[in-house]
């Protein structure tokens, strides 16, 4: 097992990209930082048909205190299983995945967990949809209480605490669920496309959001997504897996001077970085996701009018 006086092979070595002096020391530094979650060897499969189906293989990785990492890939490559695994939602049968020098057997207070989809209990108000986490911890009514309306105020839902979900946006429901998850103050947040639902102004919005929260809570956050822009925005590191079996394909350090606005799109240096992940994550590989090696020609359904021409 890798020891967390040295910072992983992959993650650092096959990462370089090019730095000024100020990211240069910021990566320095940020590798001196404790390692909070490790993966060694992790394999993960299911059966399928009477057969064994790999998911994941052999992915190794560490991520650092107060790190900011993004898990992009294509379609079937464990993005969301590997998320699942280490928030321990998901048993897997080989290798290790260690929070805080504990070995993940089953969800805990030190990994919190924001999903894609609403999962908010919609018979409970906001306040108690956030409050549901320490009451089940074994704390009392009370403290439960003024601590989420503590992270209501944080991220800005006080006015709404005594609301339902199906009064909410989408945008304040995901609010409602990183405070409800943050409130047990976990050392590491896994998120799941959580702004995958959200319209673009709305996802915008989040994005800055989140990283005001990150920035200000000594938080670690493991952010899986299928977009690059996001990804580029977002994170100090982003890890690429290969599809079928999701394997690393490689740890790619993101040199931007922190903060970071939206406007950094444009930025020359974010559209090379952009460009280069597009160009590892499409790359074509021998094997594809199954669900498209039986996507057939599709015959012209109509007649062609000769007198108009086609492109």
């Amino acid at each position: 097992m890798m020891t967390n006086d040295i910072a992983s092979s992959v993650s650092v070595d096959s990462a370089r990209t090019t730095h000024s002096g100020a990211t240069d020391d910021y990566f320095k530094a940020l590798y001196q930082r404790n390692v909070v979650l490790q993966v060694d060897q992790l394999t993960q499969s299911f059966d399928q048909g009477g057969s064994r189906k790999v998911i994941l293989q052999d992915v190794s990785l560490q991520i650092h205190e107060r790190e900011f990492v993004c898990v992009i890939g294509p379609s079937g490559c464990g993005k969301s299983t590997l998320g699942r695994i280490i928030a321990g939602l998901d048993a897997y049968p080989s290798g290790e995945v260690i929070v805080d020098k504990e070995k993940v057997k089953g969800p805990s207070a030190s990994r919190g967990m924001v999903f894609q989809g609403y999962t908010l209990f919609p018979w409970k108000t906001v306040k108690e949809n956030v409050m549901f986490g320490p009451i089940m911890g074994g704390r009392s009514k009370s403290n439960a209480e003024r601590s989420a309306r503590e992270w209501l105020d944080i991220v800005g839902l006080s006015k709404y605490e005594n609301h339902y979900p199906h009064q909410l946006s989408g945008g304040m429901k995901q609010r409602v669920a990183i405070a409800r998850a943050l409130i047990n103050e976990p050392k590491v947040l896994i998120m799941d496309e959580p702004f995958g639902a959200l319209d673009p102004y709305t996802r915008q919005k989040m994005q800055k959001h989140l990283l005001d929260l990150w920035r200000n809570i000594d938080i670690t956050i493991v952010f899986i997504t299928h977009d690059m822009d996001e990804a580029v925005l977002l994170s100090d590191r982003i890890v690429v897996l290969k599809a079928n079996p999701g394997e690393v394909q490689e740890i790619i350090e993101v040199p931007l001077a922190r903060p970071r606005s939206p406007d950094i799109v444009t930025d020359s240096h974010f559209l090379q970085l952009k460009a280069r992940i597009n160009s590892i994550v499409h790359n074509p590989q021998p094997v594809i996701d199954p669900a498209l090696t039986d996507i057939p020609d599709i015959p012209r359904m109509t007649p062609l009018d000769k007198n108009k021409s086609v492109t």
